[in-house]
């Protein structure tokens, strides 16, 4: 009962099209960023190492190196400030959450490519 009616009251809040992309896809995350008065959108790029949660809760974690440090981002599905989610490149993995990513450098942080139709090539 209790269940039914919050998920009727956050339907109106859930995002009429959720990009479809899994765990270990290279994905570009376009945020919506408030620098003042001014907005602007800042693209992150990096692998899905997670996915936790659902409808109103759901989140994805982002993790990419930069220099020889890595960076990763916390991402609410559901935001009004993430503008677009689009795969850029699908990774083959055997795991639910890559955290093991976590303690790789170079090379060793890399997937192996996996051909699929949900798959964007620039």
């Amino acid at each position: 009962m209790k269940n039914e009616i919050l998920e009727s009251v956050e339907a109106s809040s859930l995002r009429k099209e959720v990009p479809y992309f899994e765990i270990g896809d290279t994905v570009e995350v376009h945020c919506r960023i408030k620098e003042g008065n001014k907005t602007r959108v800042q693209v992150f790029t990096g692998t899905v190492i997670g996915r936790k949660g659902r409808g109103m809760n759901e989140n994805f974690t982002v993790r990419r190196m930069v220099g020889d440090e890595g960076v990763e981002r916390v991402f609410p599905v559901n935001s009004p400030n993430i503008v677009d989610v689009r795969p850029v490149r699908s990774g083959k993995t055997r795991r639910a959450k890559l955290y093991y990513l976590r303690q790789r450098t170079g090379k060793g942080v890399r997937l192996a490519h996996r051909h699929s139709k949900h798959t964007v090539v620039k």
